[in-house]
């Protein structure tokens, strides 16, 4: 994909954070966007109003549900005709150790944050099929990757985004649709603000960069992989100041 010009994008949980971010940089590189959301439908349509509405739409659904991740899928293709980049985004916390960890907590995370990404993909998988190209994007975490305290939850769905990116990827190629994943550091954003000035420099400690990342700087590398990724498949790339290295 030579150019945003023309393309239409789908990003789910883009209310906020880095979903928000990523919608505005894919919007302002001449993307038409699609901003999903579940319960930010200020913030949502706040940013339909910044990009312009012949740009950008806002679409409710819990992508967690499958017929609501199927129904935005389909909403986008009425509004916009076509789709071209899907980045699953929507993700949750419900952060406690094991011993004090529900089965509701459990499923809440693993629904939102991997099964979504499933609904959504088996759900533009016919339009991407039928015209012979697409960009994939998962919002991984590095947690997904090096495990956290009291995460396990998270965790195990953002692990198996990466698992489930690789096999896409693979069964995607044949249709020319690239399908890749991001593992996402420590970001600045609406989720992190409420960490404890205390809790925020003991983690900056452990990040060889010293600092917390942007949601911009995510946003930039998803712009890449889908501008100038038509050779990258089924990779993990990320974005995390050092604080896991593969």
């Amino acid at each position: 994909m030579a150019s945003l010009e023309g393309a239409v994008a789908v990003v789910t949980g883009a209310g906020r954070g880095l979903g928000r971010a990523i919608a505005e940089e894919l919007g302002r590189g001449g993307a038409k966007v699609v901003i999903n959301y579940a319960n930010s439908k200020g913030p949502a349509e706040e940013l339909v109003q910044k990009l312009g509405e012949d740009q950008a739409v806002a679409m409710q659904a819990d992508v967690s549900d499958a017929e609501q991740a199927a129904r935005l899928i389909e909403g986008a293709i009425e509004h916009f005709g076509r789709i071209d980049i899907l980045v699953n985004n929507a993700g949750i916390t419900r952060d406690k150790t094991m011993k004090k960890l529900t089965t509701d907590e459990w499923d809440q995370v693993v629904q939102t944050n991997l099964n979504s990404s499933y609904y959504t993909v088996k759900a533009a998988l016919p339009h991407f099929t039928e015209q012979s190209s697409g960009k994939i994007i998962n919002i991984s975490s590095f947690v997904g990757q090096a495990g956290n305290f009291g995460q396990t939850n998270y965790a195990a769905a953002k692990a198996g985004m990466i698992g489930f990116t690789k096999s896409a990827a693979q069964e995607l190629a044949r249709y020319n649709v690239c399908v890749n994943a991001i593992c996402p550091g420590f970001m600045e954003t609406d989720m992190f603000s409420d960490v404890p000035e205390e809790v925020r420099e003991k983690i900056k400690a452990r990040i060889p960069l010293g600092r917390i990342g942007s949601a911009d700087e995510v946003a930039k590398a998803v712009r890449y992989l889908v501008v100038d990724g038509d050779y990258i498949t089924g990779q993990t790339l990320n974005i995390n100041g050092g604080i896991y290295m593969q």
